[in-house]
């Protein structure tokens, strides 16, 4: 449930520009999560949000682009707890997911700043990355494999 809503999260700071906790909770509400402003506060601490400068002072929240291990170890907790299966078409992979997770998965992919991977394109439960080669796109998939399949965070 956390993983699921801290997942939702990154990804609607992704693709929003929110302000408020309030906002937040709204957006949250609106997916069909029931949080208290405690939960969005913990949840922002624990994601390490940080807030930017936008247009006209405004402020929002963002993913701090973080290589530190506990940042790194929520987006593979995030792919692992998504994952269903992947499979190759040249230079795309495309990873099925447990439904409502292939943006939250896609969001944590892009996070993880694999190399090769240029970007991913999220539905409901199917996303694909693209890869810059054919070749690249053999090394991506082993690299998710031992992410998905360690032990270890």
């Amino acid at each position: 449930m956390k993983v699921g809503r801290q997942s939702k999260i990154i990804e609607l700071i992704n693709k929003y520009d929110i302000e408020t906790q309030e906002d937040l909770a709204d957006l949250l509400t609106q997916a069909g999560y029931n949080v208290t402003q405690a939960t969005i506060s913990r949840d922002i601490r624990e994601l390490k949000l940080t807030k930017v400068a936008i247009d006209d002072g405004r402020q929002k929240y963002i993913v701090l682009n973080n290589t530190e291990t506990g940042m790194s170890d929520k987006f593979v907790r995030v792919l692992r707890e998504g994952f269903v299966s992947m499979d190759m078409a040249q230079n795309i992979i495309v990873v099925k997911t447990v439904s409502g997770m292939a943006m939250a998965v896609a969001a944590a992919l892009d996070a993880l700043h694999i190399p090769g991977i240029m970007g991913c394109i999220a539905g409901d439960d199917t996303l694909m990355c693209v890869i810059k080669t054919t070749e690249e796109t053999i090394l991506v998939m082993e690299k998710l494999n031992k992410l998905i399949n360690s032990k270890t965070l």
